[in-house]
């Protein structure tokens, strides 16, 4: 291990990035990450460079509590041009399908609820998924035809805020892997008149929403703004029941063991809760036959 690995800090906590334009996920990471000097860092949910908006950092322990922030519902707002379609479904790609066709609003507003529901969706051939161990991106860019199946996603609402005959621009609240360029490929193709995405931006991401976001700008413009931007890490969790436990309930969760759920306020059977002592988080886990069973546990 070289010495700046060695001089990093135990930092555990979220900070809720309004990441840029440009900027690849990775490379966000990394410069929160210096920023904090910490030893350990991840995100939940990767945005492309094309895309702005909520990019959730967890550091330390905190990253064990990323899980349950991907799979929360995620909300964007994006922009689709109408006339066009691109082996990417945005603006980085080529241009593979045109057309003079232009929708009216109201025939935009026809097709939405097609889109909302439990619908079929075939993601985006540059997109993140593996195919026989490799990203399909990584296929794509080296010439190779992909072939994505269908899966089923989640798109609880998607409405028009505005149109100029040209683009419009929607918002989407939908659960985990739902591809927004998949909706304007798809979205265009039913308007007869093709679509692509020319702007994206998420406003949430589990319990995390732009109220709570911060700019890169502003934790680089002040040294004491990232600590100060740090949010404990149960507020990942915000989604789930919280547990508080006594007694020597934290001893045990922590050394991995169940313990009794009294009361008649228990988690129900099969439900996913997470163990506070003193405001602290001690442990996530399944309640099993009235018994806490930890899955995760925070050593802090």
């Amino acid at each position: 291990m070289n010495a700046s690995k060695k001089q990093r800090a135990n930092v555990h906590g979220w900070i809720v990035l309004d990441k840029p334009l440009g900027m690849t996920s990775t490379h966000a990471v990394a410069v929160v990450r210096r920023l904090l000097n910490a030893k350990k860092a991840g995100h939940a949910g990767t945005l492309d460079p094309l895309a702005s908006g909520l990019l959730p950092l967890a550091f330390g322990e905190a990253t064990k509590t990323v899980p349950y922030v991907v799979d929360g519902e995620k909300a964007y707002r994006f922009t689709v041009t109408f006339g066009i379609e691109t082996d990417t479904d945005d603006s980085e790609g080529r241009i593979v399908s045109q057309s003079e066709a232009r929708p009216t609003e109201q025939q935009i507003l026809a097709a939405l609820p097609k889109f909302t529901g439990a619908i079929t969706q075939v993601p985006p051939r540059y997109s993140a998924i593996k195919i026989d161990g490799e990203r399909a991106y990584d296929l794509a860019r080296g010439g190779e035809t992909v072939e994505l199946q269908p899966r089923i996603v989640e798109i609880h609402t998607l409405t028009l805020l505005s149109f100029d005959g040209q683009s419009v621009v929607l918002e989407a609240e939908c659960g985990k892997g739902t591809y927004v360029r998949a909706i304007a490929r798809d979205l265009g193709r039913a308007l007869g008149c093709f679509g692509y995405v020319t702007a994206l931006r998420r406003t949430r991401v589990g319990p995390f929403t732009e109220a709570d976001a911060v700019t890169l700008a502003s934790l680089e413009a002040d040294v004491f703004a990232p600590a100060a931007a740090l949010k404990s890490i149960d507020t990942g969790l915000r989604e789930l029941v919280e547990v508080p436990v006594g007694g020597d309930a934290p001893v045990r969760l922590r050394r991995g063991q169940s313990i009794i759920l009294r009361g008649r306020d228990a988690p129900a059977e099969g439900e996913i809760v997470y163990a506070t002592n003193a405001g602290q988080v001690i442990a996530i886990g399944t309640v099993e036959r009235g018994e806490l069973v930890p899955n995760r546990v925070f050593n802090l």
